[in-house]
Parts: C-alpha cells; sequence; structure tokens
C-alpha cells in the first residue's frame, strides 16, 4: 500500500492510499492537488472518507465524490466492519475516539493514518471530555510496532516541539526529532514519538520525575496522562 500527502488550509494534511490502479482519499481537502496526482499516475478514486467529522477535514468531500464518482464511506460505520479491501490489500479501520467521539485511525502497511488523534510530536485536543477514552486510544497506537510511521491531520510539528522542550527541557531527542522533520512530507516512527511526545511519553522515568517536580498525579499511568493533558 502506497500513500501520498496533501498540504491544504496551511496545516491540515490530507492522504491518497492507492494499490495498484485503485486509491481512496482520506481527508481528502486538498481536492485539485488529488486529482492532480490521481490523473499523473493513472488511479481512479475508489472511495473517499474521513478520519472524522470537523468541517476542516470534510471540506473536500462533495467536490471528490461528485467529480470521482468515487463510493462514500461513512467513518462512522467503518470500525464495526473492521476494515476495506482496496485492490486486493487490507486497510484496518480502529475507532480511537478522543479527540472527538467518531474518531478513526487508519492502519495500512506500515503506517497509521491518525487524524486529530495523534499529531507527530503531539495529540489532538480533547474536544470529546472523555479523557479516558482518548488514554486508551493512545495507548492502543503506541501498541503498534516502533517502526510504525504516523500520518497525522495537522503539521504542528515545530509548536510541538518547542512545547517538549518546555517539558523536558534536558530532553537531547527533540534536537534530532526536528532534524527530520520535512514540512513536504510530515511523518514520524512511533520510536520516535516515543523519545519526544510529551503526551506519549505518560511512562516513562525522565516525565514521571518531571510531573512529580511539579507535584502532579502520577500513581497510575492514567493519572500521568491526565496530568500532562492539564499541563498542555
Amino acid at each position: 500500500m502506497n500513500i501520498k500527502q496533501f498540504r491544504y488550509s496551511s496545516d491540515n494534511l490530507g492522504y491518497l492510499l492507492y494499490a495498484e490502479r485503485s486509491a481512496i482519499a482520506i481527508d481528502g481537502g486538498a481536492v485539485d492537488q488529488i486529482f492532480s496526482f490521481a490523473k499523473q499516475n493513472d488511479l481512479k478514486i475508489e472511495y473517499v472518507t474521513n478520519t472524522h467529522s470537523h468541517p476542516d477535514h470534510t471540506m473536500g468531500l462533495k467536490s471528490l465524490l461528485g467529480k470521482s464518482g468515487a463510493v462514500y464511506l461513512d467513518h462512522n460505520t467503518l470500525p464495526a466492519k473492521g476494515f476495506i479491501e482496496l485492490a486486493g490489500e487490507k486497510i484496518d479501520i480502529y475507532h480511537t475516539p478522543g479527540h472527538t467521539d467518531d474518531s478513526v485511525t487508519f492502519h495500512a502497511g506500515n503506517f497509521l493514518v491518525t487524524g486529530d488523534t495523534l499529531f507527530n510530536g503531539t495529540v489532538g485536543n480533547c474536544f470529546s471530555g472523555d479523557l479516558f477514552a482518548f488514554y486508551n486510544s493512545i495507548k492502543m497506537l503506541i501498541s503498534f510496532p516502533k517502526d510504525t510511521l504516523v500520518y497525522a491531520g495537522h503539521d504542528y510539528v515545530e509548536y510541538s516541539m518547542a512545547f517538549a522542550r518546555l517539558v523536558e527541557p534536558d530532553n537531547g531527542d527533540i534536537n534530532f526529532f526536528l532534524k527530520k522533520y520535512n514540512p513536504e512530507h510530515v511523518s514520524s516512527t512511533l520510536e520516535d514519538e516515543l523519545k519526544v511526545n510529551p503526551y506519549l511519553r505518560f511512562n516513562a522515568p525522565e516525565m514521571i520525575s518531571v510531573l512529580k517536580v511539579k507535584g502532579l498525579p502520577v500513581s497510575t499511568g492514567f493519572e500521568r496522562w491526565e496530568s500532562l493533558m492539564g499541563i498542555g
């Protein structure tokens, strides 16, 4: 399975997943760019879907469907099925609530399309209000192999690393993370995320020490996660 990233509206990131000559658009706000790429690569857009229902992620939906004749896949119903197939290849879909109640993550090959659940260097706001569900979603995502690539819904890398440096000023991995950052193709491995993303480091001894100095609860993984979300 291949993936092509498209930037739109300054920091939004959308995707085309494709195999052989078939493709699926996810959060396809970059309509013209997506059709141009599909034409250049002789791809038929078979499906169109989203990671969640926020307007900045659904804004290209009508145009994509109208121009491509693709089938709309309602992201709300996909986790119940568990997967879809594209040119005989499997794309797994997981319900990952937290940022919103309807957030989903797509997994194919060695990559995840995480929408606004997990960004490169940070996580989304908990608009659902359910921190425990968000915690469980994050735990599930970080259980994938450490070489899994994260493709997120926005490019917040520079901002997120500035915040990470405030939380852990002695974390030398932040510099290496920034050196790898490419605004033309934004991605990171889970291994790198676990080294620098404050919200994934709730079990790291260094982060536990930071939370203790701040006088925040650290007894359980969820307490540490809740503490980190509170200082963000």
